[in-house]
């Protein structure tokens, strides 16, 4: 199932508990700015999860659900609350108190891509704002919440895991595992949005793969981890950030020679993240 706003990828079959999403990986960016626009199509991507919905593709045969975005994070950011407006971009939005995310410029709407650079010049109104929200946030996340009560309805639980890549560069102060950057990064909310047994299977698995793993710094999940995470009501959110540099050449947004490789790999631990949604003995320790 596809549509302007998101892709949804389903398994054949009854299929798991578990689900994947991908909110960051789209590409397109509508320009009703014409010179306004200050961004050239690679500068753009530059905030984008390149390539993670391919990575994580392999989801279905296994047995969950894929949603992944089709639209840019630098037109709407799925993994923001839909009220975090920036009232330095958006006309008549609230001057009061914005978080440190809205305040760097990183809201719902973003006015700035990686390292800061504006993505148009000037304001848009509070009416381009609304729409966007209405016309692409509401519906990827009205389809997602779709997926987690379906999921709960069927097998008692749902376990989300949010999928996303990050720069090499924001590892550069994080602690070091066995002396060099991590592979990969979960995000549990430091413990909020799901059972500590999801975390430690996760870890697990990624680490089998050969992919070394740290928590929750410098990224311990977004909106989406913190909004759908409800480990006492029996819905699991975690995150997975994968290292771009692993896979990717991160300036030219273009795959690596590794991607194949680092694909095949992460579709093992996918194989394996789905059936922890079939296994009893999580069912027992919740």
């Amino acid at each position: 199932m596809s549509n302007t706003v998101y892709t949804l990828r389903l398994p054949k079959g009854p299929g798991s508990c578990v689900i994947f999403s991908s909110p960051h990986s789209g590409t397109g960016f509508p320009n009703p700015y014409g010179d306004r626009l200050l961004l050239n199509p690679l500068q753009i991507r530059s905030s984008e999860d390149a390539f993670v919905d391919e990575l994580f593709g392999a989801a279905p045969d296994h047995g969950s659900p894929l949603i992944s975005a089709r639209l840019s994070r630098a037109w709407v950011d799925l993994n923001r609350a839909p009220g975090e407006l920036d009232p330095a971009l958006i006309e008549g939005a609230p001057k009061g108190f914005v978080n440190s995310r809205v305040a760097a410029g990183l809201g719902v709407i973003p006015r700035v891509v990686s390292e800061g650079r504006p993505i148009i010049s000037g304001k848009i109104s509070m009416d381009d704002a609304v729409g966007r929200v209405v016309g692409v946030w509401q519906p990827y996340h009205r389809q997602l919440q779709s997926l987690i009560d379906e999921a709960r309805g069927k097998h008692g639980r749902a376990i989300l895991f949010d999928c996303h890549s990050m720069p090499d560069d924001a590892l550069s102060s994080t602690t070091s595992v066995f002396g060099r950057k991590p592979d990969v990064v979960l995000g549990d909310r430091f413990g909020v949005a799901c059972g500590r047994w999801l975390v430690e299977a996760a870890t697990a698995i990624f680490s089998r793969e050969g992919f070394r793993v740290a928590k929750n710094a410098p990224f311990a999940g977004g909106y989406i981890t913190q909004n759908y995470g409800r480990p006492r009501r029996g819905v699991h959110a975690l995150q997975i950030e994968i290292n771009r540099s692993l896979y990717m050449h991160e300036a030219l947004v273009q795959k690596s020679r590794d991607f194949d490789a680092i694909r095949a790999r992460l579709t093992r631990a996918v194989g394996e993240l789905t059936r922890l949604g079939a296994s009893p003995t999580q069912v027992a320790a919740e």
